[in-house]
Order: C-alpha cells, then structure tokens, then sequence
C-alpha cells in the first residue's frame, strides 16, 4: 500500500494561508526547540495556555503584539525573530536547455559529463538540492562508487545503465527512477547501452 503523504502539491492557498501566521509559528517552535523547553514548559513561563501556545505554533491563529512579546521576552530572543521567516526572499532558479555548468565531481572521467542544472544555498526549507544531468558516453566511463549524506533520486532518460546501491545491482532503462540512502555506496557500474543520460537529484540538511 503507498504511504500516507502529508504534503498535496495541487492544493491552492487561500488568501496567501496566514503566511505571517505559519511564519511566526515556525519561529517560535524552532526557538522553543533549540532551547530543549516543551510546550508545557512555555506555557508556564509565559503564562500562555498550552492549547494556545500549540495554536501560535501551527500557525492557526494570529496572535497579539503584547503575546509575541511575552513569548520573545520568555524564550530570550527578539519580537522581529518571529518574523524573519516572513521577510526572507524566496528564490526561483532558470535554467535553459543546454546552460547547466558543467562541473567536476570526484568519479568524473573523461567522455562523462556532470551538469549543474540550478542551486539555491541557504534557504527557509533547511534543506539542500543539486539537480544534474549527467551524460555517459564511452564503455570505459564506469564511477568508483559514490557515498555522502542526504538521499538522491535517478531518473533515467536515455540508454541503460546497471547501477548499483549497497549490495543490490538495479537495470535503468528510460522512464524508470531509482531513490535511495545516498549513504550506502552507488554508482553507475555496466553501461548497457550509450550513450547514457539521466537526473540525479541530490538533497541533504542545510549546515548550520
């Protein structure tokens, strides 16, 4: 059976969703947290209820300047904190066919090319994302395996690679997609038919 998702990516905002709501209260749940103090605990000091608090959290009301205060004044940060998730730009990343740079990695060799196809650094999500198209062209052009941190995703559009993850060897035709622990050691290790294009996006937790 598929796993029960939280997220719908079709479904529409109504009147931008209390942003500025979900803003504060990310805030204010990421600041409670890095001190290790519950909700309970925040309620006490405050003097704010715990359903309230939970509510301020899940951003499902607006609370007021005077509570933002008492919060801030509890937690010891400053009232504009809560709001700097709000006023944080958020970007977008174009990229055009055939403009990715193209980049040297360990395991690139030549006749293999390695591109770029976007990059956003720091950013609200906590998480990092490199998207390439990666091209091989020659028999010889097998990788030492791969291992880092994050998970990656492989999504085939042309020729056939046998690609390997951990003990397991999986056959990649186009169309098929191969997600997995990029911490186990992987690469691409018979090249069944040239040349050999597919993505792999790569994503692992921001550094802080």
């Amino acid at each position: 059976m598929p796993a029960n998702l939280n997220q719908d990516p079709h479904r529409l905002k109504d009147e931008r969703e209390k942003i500025l709501e979900l803003a504060i209260g990310r805030e204010v749940r990421a600041h409670r947290k890095q001190q290790n103090i519950t909700v309970a605990e925040l309620a006490h000091l405050t003097g704010i209820s715990i359903g309230m608090v939970s509510k301020i959290e899940n951003g499902n009301t607006s609370p007021s300047l005077s509570t933002l205060q008492t919060l801030s004044n509890a937690l010891g940060v400053t009232l504009t904190s809560f709001f700097r998730r709000f006023e944080e730009s958020r970007t977008a990343i174009h990229t055009k066919a055939g403009e990715g740079v193209e980049m040297e990695r360990a395991g690139t060799r030549a006749g293999h090319q390695y591109n770029l196809l976007g990059h956003i650094g720091s950013n609200a999500s906590g998480v990092m994302v490199e998207p390439y198209l990666i091209t091989l062209n020659e028999e010889s052009d097998i990788f030492p395996t791969f291992q880092h941190e994050g998970v990656e995703m492989l999504y085939m559009l042309e020729g056939e690679v046998s690609y390997r993850h951990g003990d397991n060897l999986y056959v990649l035709k186009p169309g098929d997609t191969l997600f997995f622990d990029a911490d186990a050691p992987h690469g691409p290790e018979i090249l069944n038919v040239l040349p050999a294009r597919y993505l792999s996006v790569i994503s692992y937790p921001q550094s802080t």
